[in-house]
């Protein structure tokens, strides 16, 4: 079992560091999901743990875009003065905007890189789940993009990077959770699709990686009847687990299940039942159950009573044994703490972390050829950027390259609360602006259940396209919001609104680099592969 504990600081006797404690030395756990924290914190506590164990621990992580996506550093309150982390990357689709199998494999790399130093082995990552669904809520932007053999190139690419520098790849979400438009973290998502479909589309990434030695699969909490024959989650099918995953397509790797708190699985059984039926469906791993000595003593007895053998306990037991042979853990468990500061965050991962965002700006509509901008340092722009309240850096980055031409930009936040009347004053005020760009940072948060924007903020987008003002809308998130305006006449989609996909976006709008991003998935009727290439302005490129 992996249950989670988050990156924090916790002393000897506090509450956090008992917790931590306990689940060590009295529920004896085979490993952890870490969270959240900075990286040498998050080192530091993954050490200390380590030294508490008997057997060394399997450490996971879900790092889909990078270590930065977990270990991204701090944000001090009430200063609001980020402290510095880990490398984060855009989304995936972000790769697939792109396009480029060299920079999956080098994105892998980093990956793998970043989570050794700070003592991660298992990286959650990277999603092979093909988007065809855009209203899907808890895939989106985190999945390479819809057509599954883009999806299978760059995703075997991702895994050789991440496999060869150390860290067991993770294929998720397994038998493949992108035609879905329900959250499983909230409800159990139904994919009715037939066998002949699920092998052209949904299975073709996951064979692919089996092909060239992926080293473990996490399961979706969905249900397909047509493999199943019933209502039941594939994390507890044996029809998905061990007659396809590991007898048909001959996987040997590590099964994880998703989080087991999840709404999809934990409200469809007792919590020690849900962990005996995976572990019968094929799975080696349970992740974050929601009780961990229900989970213990439901799996005790059901070995006690022969419903689980011991030759299937053990089974998996020699495959996580093997896993952490294979990452060295039985010579050192522990990492040098000096050495995260050498390799975590280091200006040569980070410009690896640049090209992707640069090489993935994608712009699908430009009607009154806007773009590039020609940057007169005296014009009157308005930034409008909608964000959750809590997303504190959202626009920073991308208002600070505005800003370097536009010393007299104006800036506003609004969010989902923001209200009509606020809207319209907004409205009136962008009417006397010389430009007004809407970034929309809208994007996959758990068990949100949405990546739509509130109704007031799309009737603010829909009036300022018809204001007869020049603007352009940034979406640095779900690209597929263009269907909720389709009038909007400039569009461009950065994917994700990281601090190097803001930055690239700014770039981009200004000409200091090329315009080279195409869809990797169908939006607003825009076919995969659309995208307008704009050359990047001479007086402007960036070196």
């Amino acid at each position: 079992m992996m249950p989670i504990l988050i990156g924090d600081y916790a002393p000897e006797g506090t509450s956090a560091g008992r917790r931590a404690r306990a689940l060590i030395e009295e529920h004896q756990v085979g490993g952890i999901i870490i969270s959240v924290g900075s990286p040498t914190e998050v080192a530091a506590k993954l050490n200390w743990l380590q030294s508490l164990s008997t057997l060394p621990l399997l450490i996971g992580s879900d790092l889909e875009a990078g270590a930065g996506f977990r270990f991204d550093g701090v944000i001090h309150a009430p200063t609001n003065i980020w402290l510095g982390g880990a490398t984060r990357f855009p989304a995936l689709m972000a790769v697939g905007a792109a396009g480029d199998p060299g920079m999956a494999y080098e994105m892998g790399r980093v990956t793998a890189l970043e989570a050794r130093a700070i003592g991660v082995h298992v990286p959650f990552a990277p999603v092979l789940d093909v988007n065809n669904n855009p209203e899907n809520p808890v895939i989106n932007v985190r999945s390479f993009g819809e057509d599954p053999q883009r999806v299978a190139a760059l995703g075997t690419a991702f895994v050789r990077g991440m496999q060869d520098h150390g860290a067991i790849a993770t294929a998720k979400h397994f038998p493949g959770h992108g035609d879905t438009g329900v959250d499983s973290h909230l409800a159990l998502p139904v994919i009715r699709v037939s066998r002949a479909r699920m092998d052209s589309v949904e299975l073709l990434p996951f064979r692919r990686a089996v092909d060239v030695g992926l080293g473990a699969v996490m399961t979706a909490h969905i249900t397909v009847p047509e493999i199943t024959g019933a209502r039941t989650p594939a994390t507890l099918a044996p029809e998905v687990l061990t007659s396809l995953l590991r007898d048909e397509m001959g996987f040997g790797g590590l099964v994880f299940t998703d989080a087991m708190d999840m709404a999809a699985v934990d409200r469809m059984f007792q919590r020690g039942e849900a962990a005996v039926r995976a572990l019968e469906a094929g799975s080696d791993v349970i992740l974050m159950p929601p009780d961990l000595a229900a989970a213990r003593a439901g799996i005790i007895s059901a070995v006690e009573s022969g419903r689980l053998t011991e030759d299937r306990i053990d089974r998996s037991v020699r495959r996580i044994l093997r896993a952490k042979e294979s990452l060295g853990l039985h010579r050192e468990r522990t990492v040098d703490l000096n050495r995260v500061r050498r390799v975590v965050g280091v200006q040569a991962h980070q410009a690896v972390a640049r090209r992707v965002a640069d090489r993935s700006v994608t712009v699908l509509k430009d009607e009154r050829d806007l773009l590039p901008l020609l940057g007169t340092p005296g014009a009157n722009v308005y930034s409008v950027t909608y964000r959750r309240p809590t997303d504190l850096r959202a626009g920073r980055s991308f208002n600070a390259g505005l800003r370097q031409t536009y010393r007299r930009l104006r800036t506003v936040n609004v969010d989902p609360g923001t209200s009509r009347a606020e809207y319209d004053n907004i409205l009136a005020r962008a009417r006397g602006m010389d430009l007004t760009v809407v970034s929309l940072h809208v994007g996959v948060r758990t068990a949100s259940g949405s990546v739509a924007l509130p109704e007031a903020a799309l009737r603010f987008v829909r009036a300022l396209a018809n204001a007869s003002r020049p603007y352009i809308v940034v979406a640095f998130g779900n690209p597929y919001l263009l269907s909720e305006f389709p009038e909007v006449q400039t569009y461009m989609t950065a994917w994700s609104g990281v601090p190097v996909a803001e930055r690239a976006a700014a770039d981009a709008i200004l000409g200091r680099i090329a315009v080279t991003g195409r869809a990797p998935t169908r939006i607003a009727g825009f076919r995969i592969g659309d995208g307008l290439q704009i050359p990047a302005r001479d007086d402007t490129a960036r070196n």
